[in-house]
């Protein structure tokens, strides 16, 4: 049996009532009240009434705690937000779902990050999970049918490095997580197109957040996405830019005023000069000398990842490869990968990606032999990150530091 009204065994019946009863304390404090509502929360859950009611009750508090009710038409997001945040609802699938797209691409993580706080991203996507609970009520009532469930879209065209910054990542971790807790069977479908080749990296980040329901629910569509939509939405209600006939009454056949494409945010938006991180190790580079972290690299197309910070004054920074692990080389004796520069990560904190086309023992190096009097201190955070048919992190590499002194070889 499905778990849904009138496809309910004899078991799941009495799981519903068991819960209703569970929960009536609660229940004036639910958006809804009826089965259709409640047995998303046993379907979740697979109908363990004790766990079930555990989930619900926790969404009770989140939605105290986050004005849930009222986040709709009380709450208004900052301007950066409205303006450079991708995505919208347009159209409906062919069951009567709405349909959210997102426009990966040209969104810029670091830019909103340096513009909006944290929590105000999460609230915005609180905002839209709600928008989109009450337009399937909505549609619920327009079409006499229960609708509980929407498509997704993700339009992943330029997925870049750029987005897997670690806090955009991480942020966007916690909104699936919060999604998962609170919206349980909120989600029918999702269609990823245009997929670039760094997508099932950008994946293999976030998709431990998802629940196996939820990951069998994705369809990473190929050539022929237009087409596979077409299945799902009707040509009508599907934009023309992904293969329907749906425009804005100007004739966009993006859709702008329901979709929102966006670009880099101008920095006229930033309101703090940098991100705080938490990083995982720190070290000292001596006046004079140089320290290089080591990172062997098994697999072609593995993206190396680091942020880093330094305390006092600047630091140059440089990414090499050689050819055997353990082995000192000075700079000119490697192949840079990442130009070498000296960065002002005493004021901003620095970021960047490698995507490493080539297995080898890829080289961070921290130079700091131009400064004769001053030691720097550097707190930093490095990872590799596997190409998507590999799935253990550990396979990638491993790490070592070797250390330049001032009377050594230097590069």
């Amino acid at each position: 049996m499905s778990g849904r009204v009138g496809e309910l065994s004899a078991q799941q019946a009495e799981a519903l009532e068991q819960f209703r009863e569970n929960i009536k304390d609660v229940l004036p404090q639910l958006p809804a009240q009826h089965d259709h509502f409640l047995l998303r929360w046993l379907r979740a859950r697979n109908f363990n009434v004790q766990k079930s009611e555990a989930m619900l009750r926790k969404h009770v508090e989140f939605r105290r705690h986050m004005k849930a009710d009222s986040i709709t038409t009380e709450w208004k997001p900052p301007e950066v937000i409205e303006k450079y945040l991708s995505g919208g609802m347009c159209g409906y699938d062919r069951e009567g779902g709405p349909v959210w797209y997102d426009v990966i691409g040209p969104v810029d993580p670091k830019g909103l990050f340096m513009s909006a706080s944290k929590q105000d991203f999460i609230k915005s996507k609180i905002r839209d999970c709600e928008r989109l609970q009450r337009e399937c009520e909505l549609q619920t009532q327009r079409l006499g049918r229960n609708v509980e469930a929407i498509t997704m879209i993700y339009d992943v065209e330029g997925l870049g490095l750029r987005h897997l910054w670690k806090p955009a990542i991480e942020t966007y971790g916690e909104i699936l997580q919060m999604f998962e807790e609170n919206y349980p069977e909120g989600l029918k479908r999702l269609f990823v197109i245009k997929a670039p080749k760094l997508f099932p990296v950008a994946y293999n980040l976030v998709k431990h957040f998802l629940s196996e329901n939820t990951r069998q629910k994705i369809f990473i569509l190929g050539a022929n996405w237009k087409e596979a939509l077409l299945g799902y939405i009707d040509p009508e209600e599907l934009p023309m830019v992904y293969g329907g006939k749906l425009t804005d009454p100007d004739g966009d056949p993006r859709c702008r005023t329901r979709i929102n494409h966006v670009g880099p945010v101008p920095r006229s938006y930033y309101v703090r000069d940098q991100v705080k991180l938490e990083y995982d190790q720190c070290m000292v580079v001596s006046r004079g000398s140089s320290q290089q972290l080591e990172f062997d690299v098994l697999f072609p197309g593995c993206v190396l990842r680091w942020q880093f910070s330094s305390e006092g004054a600047d630091i140059g920074f440089g990414v090499f490869l050689k050819a055997k692990k353990g082995e000192w080389r000075k700079a000119s004796q490697m192949q840079e990968m990442v130009l070498s520069q000296r960065y002002n990560s005493h004021l901003v904190p620095e970021d960047g990606s490698l995507t490493c086309e080539r297995p080898g023992v890829y080289v961070l190096r921290f130079d700091n032999t131009y400064s004769i009097f001053q030691s720097k201190r550097i707190s930093f955070t490095v990872e590799v990150l596997l190409p998507g048919h590999l799935q253990s992190p550990k396979a990638c590499g491993g790490s070592g530091v070797q250390a330049e002194g001032a009377s050594g070889s230097q590069s």
